[in-house]
């Protein structure tokens, strides 16, 4: 198969049918052209923010687009939840600079998936071998320190090990549905002082007169969105800084997605005080964003974790992510996932370091799963 390898800066140069043609593309929101376009149209992504858009495309001798791979140009570490600020560090200790690099993934969303995109009918294989090289081709001419590919697939992160890269590994933290009936079906897999805890949570958040309300994307009005987006940006600006997602991209995810976009409200007074915006497919919940105002107690434990488990087990979700981090999760009846990344270093002498300190510490990631496990909320018999 003679393939060949292009880039764009723009998704709009990519017809949304060919896109989401590729495997896996049209079944994950992220993945999906209307999500990675609709950053890029909404201001969320690009040069001032320093994700610069530099998709890879590949076609056949034909001219059909047969894969392709989600790929940005960074001149800074925000928004990869893979954390190198101590790589960075080490490059301009020895007056060499770090970035701009390049990275393969999804912009400020934490979840593992598909990040080289195959079309059903072509050869994964050549078409895998064919993006990983010409992302190292590339880093080469344009003077990149290194390709970081985040959030992969485990079979996507060997293949990339084959190919002489080298893997990091992470922990998140999942819930798993073996199929319950209904919430009290679920609690009662729990240890009895988690269930009691859970229970008791729930109650606080009852009792401070708070009306919860779960609203699709095709359910929620221009007026609701604004105040989501409200929320979302006033806690970033607190706590992380400049709120990168846009109230235009907030009310683009709600047309082009619809029901896959899932709200879980607070409100008080008539007006809603917080809210847990969420995705979903087919098979999973992704929790993504959180806001609040004032102050309410158990309020994030209850939009963040008890309604997506609540919601997954009504809708028969078989998994809820609820992003990145969070120890304080394993309580609530998640357990730790491992992830995954891929990486290739341009210097050798630092290629070489960073594979050896990435084997240290993958092997504390393992003894760290092991210890966490060993906090599991479920009774022995009954963990999923």
């Amino acid at each position: 198969m003679r393939l060949s390898v292009t880039t764009v800066d723009s998704l709009e140069a990519v017809p949304q049918g060919a896109w989401n043609a590729l495997q896996d593309a049209g079944r994950s929101p992220f993945l999906e052209h209307a999500f990675l376009h609709g950053l890029e149209r909404c201001d969320c992504v690009g040069a001032r923010h320093g994700w610069q858009p530099r998709h890879l495309l590949v076609h056949d001798a034909g001219g059909r687009l047969v894969g392709a791979a989600p790929f940005y140009v960074k001149t800074h570490s925000y928004g990869e939840l893979v954390f190198d600020w101590a790589w960075a560090d080490a490059y301009a200790r020895h007056g060499l600079d770090y970035y701009p690099k390049a990275v393969g993934t999804i912009p400020y969303t934490p979840v593992s998936g598909t990040r080289f995109l195959v079309h059903p009918r072509a050869e994964r294989g050549a078409v895998r071998k064919a993006l990983a090289e010409a992302a190292v081709a590339l880093a080469r001419q344009e003077g990149w320190s290194g390709v970081h590919f985040l959030f992969l697939r485990p079979d996507e992160a060997r293949f990339l090990r084959e190919a002489g890269w080298f893997l990091r590994q992470d922990l998140q933290y999942h819930w798993d549905n073996p199929g319950y009936r209904d919430w009290e079906d679920f609690l009662a897999v729990l240890k009895a002082k988690r269930r009691k805890e859970i229970r008791r949570e729930r109650r606080r958040v009852e009792a401070q007169g708070l009306a919860l309300r779960v609203v699709h994307g095709d359910e929620a009005g221009a007026m609701e969105l604004d105040r989501v987006h409200a929320l979302y940006a006033g806690l970033f600006e607190r706590k992380f800084g400049y709120p990168t997602l846009s109230r235009a991209f907030f009310h683009h995810l709600a047309t082009a997605l619809g029901r896959r976009l899932v709200l879980f409200l607070a409100e008080q007074d008539r007006g809603i005080v917080a809210m847990a915006l969420c995705l979903r497919d087919e098979r999973v919940l992704y929790g993504r964003l959180w806001g609040v105002e004032g102050r309410h107690d158990c309020l994030h434990f209850e939009l963040c974790y008890h309604q997506g488990i609540a919601y997954c087990i009504r809708h028969g979700l078989a998994r809820f992510e609820p992003g990145a981090q969070g120890e304080h999760k394993i309580a609530r009846g998640f357990l730790p996932a491992t992830t995954w990344s891929a990486h290739w270093i341009a210097d050798p002498r630092f290629a070489k370091a960073l594979a050896r300190w990435s084997a240290q510490e993958q092997a504390a990631v393992r003894e760290h799963w092991h210890a966490l496990m060993r906090s599991s909320p479920y009774r022995e018999a009954t963990a999923p």
